[in-house]
């Protein structure tokens, strides 16, 4: 599920490109983090509700998908501050090191596709006899987000070392923070549009 790239890849490449290394590297642990609050919600039974309601899948769909265009929108708007922060040597960031933790946990945790699929299968590897379920589920769901902090925080890095090509050349920065920002809006709009596997 991690090695297969998708939308917090894409999100934390995206991040890489127009803001740097840094916001990625915070991005992947953020968003790391909104996955196992997602293996909470499973663990006490959020994950079943959205598995089974279309309501549910589709609230948090639209919510996670509303905010990716809404950060795609940001990053198309200030791409020329990109280039101008690079001119000037100072650090070009989205922003302070919270907020870009916490937009990588609300990408993290409004993906519907994995709370359904980790309702699906983390109660497959419960065992009854054993301690209670949650917190089994709880412990077995530490795995997914520690691989994909290893995996993500490799796209990150790889991303940010393109990056820095791109920064020799105001011009270029300037368009790649542009398509970066268009990724996000194409990411979210994706997301919007995609439908349960049962509908």
């Amino acid at each position: 599920m991690v090695i297969v790239p998708g939308p917090s890849v894409l999100f934390t490449i995206s991040r890489a490109l127009t803001v740097g290394r840094r916001d990625a590297l915070l991005t992947v642990v953020g968003n790391a983090a909104g996955i196992y609050l997602q293996i909470v919600a499973v663990a006490f039974g959020l994950g079943t509700l959205v598995e089974r309601s279309a309501a549910a899948f589709t609230a948090v769909k639209l919510a996670g998908a509303g905010y990716l265009v809404y950060l795609g929108v940001r990053a198309v708007l200030h791409r020329r501050s990109l280039s101008e922060a690079l001119g000037t040597g100072v650090a070009a960031s989205a922003g302070s090191a919270a907020r870009v933790l916490r937009d990588g946990f609300v990408v993290g945790f409004a993906n519907p596709k994995s709370i359904v699929f980790l309702a699906a299968v983390l109660p497959h590897f419960v065992q009854p006899n054993a301690a209670a379920v949650p917190v089994q589920i709880l412990l077995l769901g530490i795995v997914l987000p520690v691989v994909a902090l290893l995996l993500d925080s490799g796209w990150a890095l790889a991303a940010s070392a393109a990056r820095d090509w791109f920064a020799r050349s105001p011009r270029r920065l300037e368009l790649l923070g542009g398509v970066g920002g268009v990724t996000m809006i194409g990411l979210g709009l994706s997301l919007a549009l995609a439908g349960r596997k049962d509908s």
